[in-house]
């Protein structure tokens, strides 16, 4: 089969595109997808890159979030059978030490993948292959952090930092689905466009506007006496020197969600924000396959599309990875085999 593979870490250009990569067969408990869809994630970078502590097995088929249609069944698998249009859950639910698709195990930029039947969930019909292999690792983060974690209500008045990107876009959406007043913060006018084609309300151009300021000019300045001024909700994944700031904006009561750190995981903190005007400060990592389940029936729904930039043939794979390391992407990134 065709597959794209890193045999090494370094650049992107490591990844290379295998004319001949063997075919995988189903062990126990296991199937074999006709892969239809990968999307990339920047999880994909730092595979390619390296990352601390995380030891890669070599040759790796990156790619974390997969659709399919199920080209063989293995011993010791029920309720599944050939041609079943499936989503594969990145994390196994019943065991997640089994480690990531696509970093510790061969993923989707291949033109078929091994995957244990646990991982499986159906697609349904109204939902194509290329928006549930958009959902996992991005639209599936969101979900959790903005509702399992975050309970977010309709009527609040939402900040979204890095709302351009894969879980940013779904914040966007999630939150204008839930009736929420968006504001929505891009580093491009291109992004600003995106975004209020996607239902902001407001949006800021973070790198040529304070949006501390912004907001306490728009909403008023948060009073630490009164509930008023600022906002109900901060999202914020990138941490870096937003986070601070990030409590400057938030309401008495308010909260700050957060799910990663994309410019740096050790900002200063103001611990004097936090008691103040007593907020919560909630974090969430990754998704259940209730999270998945939920998205894509929002989509069969029409309640819910996914943003996707572009979609590219197995073959400029390593195209795909270099537009997400260079922020060039609104959206996702999509991989068809």
């Amino acid at each position: 089969m065709k597959a794209v593979c890193l045999h090494e870490q370094g650049g992107i250009e490591s990844l290379v595109l295998e004319e001949n990569f063997p075919d995988p067969q189903a062990g126990e408990g296991q199937v074999v997808i006709r892969v239809k869809a990968t999307s990339l994630n920047y999880h994909d970078v730092f595979t390619c890159r390296g990352m601390p502590g995380i030891k890669i097995p070599m040759p790796m088929i990156i790619g974390l979030d997969i659709s399919g249609e199920i080209a063989e069944v293995g011993a010791g698998v029920d309720g599944w059978k050939a041609g079943d249009r499936v989503l594969v859950n990145p994390l196994d639910p019943t065991d997640p030490t089994k480690g990531l698709m696509g970093e510790m195990l061969p993923g989707g930029t291949a033109e078929f993948c091994a995957v244990d039947a646990t991982r499986l969930i159906a697609i349904p019909d109204g939902c194509s292959y290329e928006q549930a292999a958009a959902l996992p690792v991005a639209y599936g983060t969101a979900h959790r952090m903005m509702f399992s974690n975050g309970g977010i209500k309709g009527g609040e008045r939402v900040l979204i930092l890095g709302a351009s990107g894969g879980v940013g876009s779904c914040c966007v959406l999630l939150s204008k689905m839930m009736g929420c007043e968006v504001v929505a913060c891009g580093s491009t006018p291109d992004k600003l466009e995106a975004l209020k084609s996607w239902g902001a309300d407001h949006v800021i151009n973070y790198k040529e506007e304070d949006f501390t300021k912004w907001v306490w000019n728009e909403f008023g300045k948060p009073h630490r006496r009164k509930y008023e001024g600022g906002v109900d909700v901060v999202i914020n994944f990138t941490g870096g020197e937003t986070w601070v700031p990030s409590f400057k904006v938030t309401k008495r009561g308010g909260k700050i969600l957060t799910c990663g750190a994309t410019a740096g995981f050790d900002p200063k903190t103001d611990l004097r924000y936090v008691w103040t005007f007593e907020l919560k400060i909630l974090g969430s990592n990754s998704w259940q396959p209730e999270d998945l389940e939920t998205l894509m029936k929002l989509i069969a729904e029409g309640k819910l599309t996914p943003v996707i930039d572009t979609v590219l043939p197995l073959e400029q794979t390593a195209e795909g990875v270099r537009q997400l390391e260079d922020r060039e992407v609104i959206g996702k990134i999509i991989i068809t085999p």
